[in-house]
């Protein structure tokens, strides 16, 4: 089944083209060795190029959102979409239109919603993992945590992921371009290549992981 290119077009979120494409075909070849995770569903765009991979190998990806909006997303914020604002809970609320998305995208049967923050996903979490997005808050806070609580779980020659990786502090925020460096720095992980904003690092065959991840 190829993608569906029309509803992609109709889903809000920030994930362009290519870098959507990038997903698609780096999450085919991973699932077909366990399955994948991504952190920051928003509505959903960036799980259907990566669920339709995975529906391809009858695999699952484990889609990891609180639907709450991350920090630049709240009312008064640079990215704050009034549409995605429940007036009767006075809170974002994303969590409608990815449900949406997911069954228009006929990913239900792949797709796993986990509503929630990573880290607590992570807290019993024994599942290795082929692949892993992080695309979730873009504090250092956020950032760090998602990368410290899930980089343990990918498997060897698994994929690490990393979006909105921006070199130039004008062109954007910088915490997930540390988190970059921190997985290359760490040994653990080597390059691959960067397609616009979105780093991939694969694994390295061996080697274990720290309980906790240098910092600095």
């Amino acid at each position: 089944m190829k993608l569906d290119e029309k509803l992609i077009n109709t889903v809000k979120g920030f994930l362009d083209r290519q870098e959507g494409k990038a997903l698609y075909e780096i999450a085919l070849e991973a699932s077909r060795r366990g399955p994948c995770l991504e952190i920051g569903s928003y509505c959903g765009k960036s799980t259907i190029y990566l669920g339709s991979a995975c529906r391809k190998n009858n695999s699952v990806l484990f889609s990891i959102d609180h639907h709450r909006g991350s920090e630049e997303q709240q009312p008064g914020e640079e990215y704050f979409d009034p549409e995605l604002y429940d007036r009767k809970t006075r809170r974002v609320d994303t969590f409608k239109e990815f449900r949406n998305t997911i069954e228009k995208a006929g990913l239900e049967d792949t797709v796993v919603p986990m509503v929630c923050r990573s880290e607590l996903a992570a807290r019993l979490w024994s599942t290795s993992l082929s692949l892993v997005f992080i695309d979730g808050g873009h504090s250092y806070a956020a950032a760090y945590t998602d990368y410290n609580a899930w980089a343990g779980h990918i498997m060897p020659n698994g994929y690490l992921l990393i979006h909105d990786i921006f070199k130039d502090l004008e062109k954007g925020g910088q915490a997930p371009y540390h988190v970059y460096k921190l997985a290359v720095a760490s040994g653990l992980f080597k390059e691959v290549s960067m397609i616009n904003t979105l780093g991939v690092l694969r694994r390295m065959p061996s080697g274990a992981i720290p309980e906790t991840l240098p910092q600095k």
